[in-house]
């Protein structure tokens, strides 16, 4: 499955990542079939350069954005890329709510169904 996704690139504390069309299983830094744009986040203003041509057409072949980089699109004004986000305000179950799984028996500990049977002296 192909994914477009960043690769990153730059020194350490300045990063700078590259928009790429690659399979879901290359390693990050790995090979890449096309590089679409750069995105460069420590710069002031953070600069973005993202060929929507090639983004469209390499969605219309089956390649499916990560969540980071449809966010970075639909910023930058491309449509529909509500469609490869995850929903951003889920909500964790309270401590209280999860499920009441019994605790497992140590090992000297009978367990419940021992003490009922054995006789009472």
């Amino acid at each position: 499955m192909l994914r477009i996704r960043f690769s990153r690139t730059g020194k350490v504390g300045q990063p700078s990542y590259r928009v790429v069309v690659a399979e879901n299983r290359s390693p990050v830094k790995g090979r890449y079939l096309e590089m679409l744009g750069n995105y460069m986040p420590a710069r002031k203003p953070k600069v973005v350069a993202i060929r929507q041509d090639r983004v469209t057409y390499w969605i219309s072949k089956g390649a499916i954005p990560t969540d980071s980089v449809a966010a970075l699109l639909k910023k930058e004004g491309m449509a529909e890329m509500d469609k490869y986000l995850e929903p951003r305000n889920k909500q964790r179950k309270p401590k209280g709510e999860e499920e009441a799984k019994p605790k497992p028996a140590t090992v000297g500990e009978p367990k419940a169904t021992e003490a009922a049977a054995a006789p009472a002296k």
